[in-house]
């Protein structure tokens, strides 16, 4: 985000550089890659969309070949790890006042190299104005696009591949914005959009709407009586008005017709009972503040029970509203909010979007790429190059506001593979993946905050160190730096920037940054050098597991897990311990571990279920590299697959931190294989499946999985889910209910966090649950 200057006067990129103090390369990134285009054009905002292809650096692993040789070399690693690169697909929307198009076109055409097309969709009423300069500038056709229709198809794209999109306007709470878990089902709901009237279209299915009403008495009106009673111009100036007047001054209230009798009424007497009622009869001025707030409540008051009714009478309960009366602005939210409340009784909930006003920009963009199915992909959010959702406090003046004069960014990578829930969620409408709403807890947002500011230095140097051969390593290291610190700083003052803040929305938004400069996997070689490290100790640590007698073997077979999860390269703790102690290894780990009775232990309910009949399929979402999966994972599959369970182990798709990945889980358990029978035979007949949940990210988000990954849990009738560590059994999935048996289990590396549970530095948590019948 960046504040503008005054409008540069002349037609080239050098009077956007004038304008701006952000490089306009920052905001149009990637220009040079675009291949498509598309535009909304406002009244006053302009709202530019462009698909892009990103390259970018990835860490591939891949076993060696050992063909011509007697046998492998003893201090060989286990695996050669190359960086090449890839080719992504990125969209990125850019949004900015009308008076810098012409700047911002010029740069724009300046940098196109590789656009693929001759056309480029346009929507909005400046459309048809600013057509003739678009098609001059950039030597594109303009296809203009129905406004309703890209609408409605902004609106369900950004439901479905933002978690935390949408959102309700408290007006009392600190901060103001509490963010709605998307329900897996977006539809139906309602669209009311204030423009300068009021749209309201009933939304079925992604194909299927239609406008059911409106009015003619909308933002359009607030701003021309605005306009006539101030002598304000400006419609953020309107309400910066409103925002400081007392509109009792001016509207007559219940208390004011009836005076003690409203009681007897069952009515509050702070009700409007006549909006501008005492401008007829009282003999004096009335302030600018006052009549603008007044103005606000009259026009808020009548969009609210129109919407109400409409919503009722086509029984929905979810009405999404969004336009330029809107536009995050406070004012208009909190009066909104009031007034669906009041007359609907609080059985209907006014929603508002994080990115409401990019909508029609990426309804349009998808119009234009219907050939190419956008639709059939997911998208995420990149919060390396999105600006976020910006301060709206009402106290501000306009100018101030981050608003007017802004250039606001929002950038979605393609992902891969399609996500979807998992099917064993027991309700995926109420589904949670994070513990603790660090926007809620200022407690647990401050310590958290500092602490990913005091592990800023120790990324910085595993960053640089991870490419030893790169002559500018450093340098990108460093804007590395920069850019998550500036997030941080961000967060700290606006912490529903991105949505929800939580551990894991820092731990992902430092991925992104990383990635941004292209350093895809920091703890290549780390994890390289642990996994050929564990695998040599496998067969010393299964012989010892099967002298065991049953159940000691069950105990030591937990004990391992958790011993493993010990060695987590993103723990502070640990990873002071790692570093100065090259020689602490598996037993080392036991030892550091809480004596039972743990943190939070039902070992005993465990162990009896375990003396029953055996689990059909269960699957096992991995941690870390080495120890973890090696030493502590793998005995445990082993111990299920003897006992007629099929396991379907779920590792990243991507690197985060030395998370074990789904390629470098193929090398491992290929190793083991060569090693053990019983994880031979399971894998060659297919009762041990590895596969990858669609995520890189060190915490798990069960409504976000690999398709192939939940169609395969249901086709295995996997009825026992564990999930392992801090990122994904802690800070995430704590309290997700599922509809079969689970096993949460992680151990407590950060000495706050177990505090405030209520234990000690590597404390214990084993959950074991069974869902109600």
């Amino acid at each position: 985000m960046a504040e503008c200057g005054a409008s540069g006067s002349g037609s080239s990129g050098d009077s956007l550089d004038k304008s701006i103090t952000l490089p306009p390369d920052e905001i149009f990134r990637n220009l040079e890659n675009a291949k498509r285009f598309a535009i909304d054009i406002g009244g006053s905002l302009t709202k530019l969309a462009y698909y892009s292809t990103v390259q970018h650096k990835v860490a591939r692993v891949r076993s060696f070949d050992h063909s011509g040789k007697d046998t492998e070399q003893d201090h060989e690693p286990p695996y050669e790890i190359s960086v090449q690169e890839e080719v992504t697909a990125r969209l990125h929307f850019v949004k900015f006042e009308n008076t810098y198009i012409e700047a911002c076109l010029d740069f724009i055409k300046d940098h196109l190299v590789n656009t693929e097309t001759k056309v480029i969709q346009a929507t909005g009423g400046g459309a048809y104005k600013f057509k003739d300069l678009i098609e001059e500038k950039l030597q594109l056709k303009v296809d203009k696009e129905d406004v309703m229709t890209c609408l409605i198809k902004g609106c369900n794209f950004v439901l479905k591949n933002i978690p935390h999109e949408a959102f309700v306007y408290q007006k009392d709470s600190d901060p103001e914005f509490r963010f709605q878990t998307n329900h897996p089902n977006i539809f139906p709901y309602l669209l009311v959009n204030i423009g300068s009237g009021v749209s309201i279209v009933k939304v079925e299915t992604e194909d299927r709407f239609e406008w059911i009403g409106g009015s003619s008495i909308g933002g359009g009106t607030f701003w021309g009586l605005g306009a006539l009673l101030t002598k304000t111009k400006k419609f953020d100036e309107l309400l910066h008005l409103a925002s400081r007047g007392q509109h009792a001054n001016v509207d007559m209230l219940v208390q004011d017709v009836y005076g003690g009798a409203h009681q007897t009424l069952g009515l509050s007497g702070n009700l409007i009972a006549s909006s501008f009622g005492k401008s007829a009869t009282a003999d004096r001025e009335f302030s600018r503040e006052d009549m603008a707030k007044s103005l606000l409540h009259m026009i808020s008051n009548d969009i609210g029970q129109l919407a109400c009714l409409y919503a009722r009478l086509h029984c929905l309960d979810r009405v999404y509203f969004g336009g330029f009366f809107i536009r995050g602005h406070p004012v208009t939210m909190r009066t909104i909010t009031y007034s669906i409340n009041f007359f609907s009784k609080g059985e209907v909930q006014a929603l508002f979007l994080r990115h409401e006003g990019y909508l029609g920009a990426i309804g349009a963009f998808l119009k234009g790429a219907e050939q190419d199915n956008p639709n059939q992909y997911s998208w995420g959010e990149n919060y390396a190059g999105s600006s976020g959702l910006m301060s709206s406090s009402p106290e501000l003046c306009p100018t101030q506001r981050a608003r007017s004069g802004t250039f606001d960014l929002l950038e979605m990578d393609r992902l891969e593979r399609p996500l979807v829930n998992l099917p064993l969620l027991l309700d995926p409408s109420s589904y949670v993946p994070d513990t603790v709403d660090l926007t809620d807890d200022a407690l647990a947002r401050k310590y958290w905050l500092t602490c990913f500011e005091e592990a800023l230095d120790g990324v910085v140097k595993r960053a640089v160190a991870s490419q030893p051969g790169s002559v500018d390593a450093a340098e990108r290291a460093e804007k590395f730096r920069q850019k998550y610190w500036n997030k941080l700083q961000t967060l700290r003052h606006q912490p529903f920037a991105y949505g929800t803040l939580t551990v894991r929305s820092l731990l992902d938004t430092r991925e992104h940054c990383l990635n941004e400069f292209n350093f895809p996997d920091p703890y290549s070689k780390v994890k390289q050098q642990d996994n050929g490290v564990a695998l040599k100790c496998f067969q010393r640590v299964i012989r010892s597991l099967d002298a065991l007698g049953w159940e000691e073997r069950q105990l030591a077979l937990v004990k391992g897990l958790l011993a493993g999860n010990v060695f987590d390269w993103g723990a502070k703790a640990v990873s002071d311990v790692l570093e100065s102690d090259p020689q602490f290894g598996f037993e080392e780990a036991k030892k550091k571990l809480q004596e039972r009775p743990w943190l939070v232990d039902s070992y005993s309910k465990w162990l009896q279920r375990l003396k029953g009949p055996p689990h059909k399929c269960a699957l096992i979402f991995a941690d870390n590299s080495g120890v973890d999966v090696i030493l502590g994972v793998f005995p445990f599959v082993r111990e299920l697959l003897s006992r007629g369970t099929e396991v379907i182990l779920a590792c990243n798709s991507g690197p985060a931190l030395n998370d074990v990945t789904y390629s470098e889980s193929l090398i491992v358990a290929e190793r083991i294989a060569a090693m053990d029978p019983v994880v031979h035979s399971a894998l060659r007949e297919e009762r041990l499946l590895l596969m990858q949940t669609g995520s890189s990210s060190p915490c798990l988000d069960l409504s976000r999985l690999d398709k192939g990954l939940a169609v395969l849990v249901r086709e295995r009738g996997a009825d026992l889910v564990v999930i392992e560590g801090m990122g994904r059994a802690v800070h995430t999935n704590y309290h997700a209910a599922l509809r079969c048996e689970s096993l949460k289990l992680a151990v407590i590396k950060n000495s706050w966090l177990a505090e405030r549970l209520g234990g000690r530095l590597f404390s214990v948590i084993f959950k074991y649950e069974v869902p109600a019948e």
